[in-house]
């Protein structure tokens, strides 16, 4: 991603620059723009220029995540590369386009390459930042099988391959029946090296204790089917189901959680971080949420036998 200021998305790399300092403007008693007028002096870009500028660096921003079938040698490409913004995704994928606008998805670029018979449909989506790219991919792996060491998460099927780095999500389908997982992970491999991003996965996983873990993902709305818990982290385990959710400050979570205490009745204060509260709940049975900073976490769906204020300490502990 390119922000038109002559600096590049990545903030550790310096980008390219289009000129600094403010557009010039023109003196409206002169025929010569200042450029000219300043004999012996470097000239900056005109208003034009810059902007020439700005669209040219903005092209190759775009060609960084636009695949291209000489990635890989022998492939070809068939018919023209494909763009879509969210707008209009529904036209390339119809009913499951809403899934990836919940997740933030910004656009996409694809391409369909071939060889010998087989035809690769690749394409690279920009989800704005690498928690919810990682949230795309973990709501599309099959968690029956293995994860490949891709990007910050990565899995390979015979005909289908999908992996995420930084803020981009990578899909690659193949044609026709059969098993692709050697081509797939050449090109897996060759698309990595394109993009820039991180290969950590995001730090909000590691607060989740991995024992009796059976998954964790990004949910983009209703944490818990909740509503007022838009977008966070929830990981389910055979006694119940632990979540972070990320408010912007401190101040909005503390307001989020007097919501919810007016959302449910019967709750009781519970000494855990900067607030916290516990109850029992007709559909999340056991709960105990909890505010530390910006971040409101804690327990539902916890079953008999286990304790949710207990759960939801262990928790705060390990949010920072």
């Amino acid at each position: 991603m390119l922000r038109l200021n002559g600096g590049a998305a990545n903030p550790g790399r310096p980008g390219p620059s289009c000129g600094d300092g403010p557009l010039p403007q023109f003196d409206s008693g002169s025929k010569e723009p200042p450029e000219k007028a300043a004999a012996g002096k470097i000239a900056r870009p005109t208003t034009i220029g810059r902007i020439a500028c700005l669209l040219a660096l903005f092209a190759v921003a775009l060609s960084a995540t636009t695949p291209s079938c000489g990635l890989v040698p022998g492939w070809t490409q068939q018919g023209e590369p494909r763009s879509y913004q969210a707008e209009n995704l529904f036209e390339y994928m119809d009913g499951n386009a809403e899934g990836y606008v919940l997740y933030g998805f910004q656009s996409m670029r694809g391409v369909t390459c071939v060889k010998n018979g087989v035809a690769l449909v690749i394409d690279v989506s920009d989800f704005g930042d690498a928690d919810s790219s990682f949230g795309m991919f973990s709501a599309n792996r099959d968690l029956r099988v293995p994860s490949a060491k891709l990007g910050m998460g990565g899995q390979i099927v015979p005909r289908r391959a999908i992996f995420t780095k930084g803020q981009y999500y990578v899909e690659i389908a193949a044609n026709p029946e059969g098993d692709y997982t050697s081509t797939l992970q050449a090109w897996t491999a060759a698309i990595e090296k394109t993009l820039e991003g991180s290969t950590d996965p995001p730090l909000a996983l590691s607060w989740f204790p991995a024992e009796q873990q059976q998954s964790l993902r990004l949910v983009p709305e209703s944490v818990l089917g909740i509503r007022l818990l838009k977008r966070g982290y929830v990981a389910q385990y055979e006694f119940g189901k632990a979540f972070v959710v990320m408010e912007a400050t401190a101040e909005s979570a503390a307001a989020l959680m007097e919501k919810l205490r007016g959302r449910f009745a019967g709750t009781t204060a519970v000494s855990i971080a900067d607030d916290a509260f516990q109850m029992n709940d007709k559909y999340l049975g056991q709960v105990c949420i909890f505010r530390k900073g910006r971040y409101v976490a804690g327990y539902g769906n916890v079953v008999a036998g286990q304790d949710a204020v207990t759960l939801a300490k262990a928790l705060s502990i390990r949010v920072p």
